[in-house]
């Protein structure tokens, strides 16, 4: 099941926004999609957001 995704307003500079535009769509991204990949990535190197755990290995039966 997917989580709950917080819905907020955010106001961006025109030309900010249609530099984003365009490397979203490089990636094959929405632009609200590649905002989220962008933070993720900030907050992940910068240690302020927990990496999730690899599983463990499961024996073989």
């Amino acid at each position: 099941m997917a989580k709950e995704k917080k819905a907020f307003p955010l106001r961006l500079d025109p030309e900010l926004y249609r530099a984003l535009e365009r490397w979203a769509g490089d990636e094959f991204r929405s632009v609200n999609s590649h905002i989220e990949f962008i933070l993720r990535e900030a907050l992940s190197r910068s240690g302020r957001l927990k990496q999730p755990k690899p599983p463990e290995d499961q024996p073989d039966d």
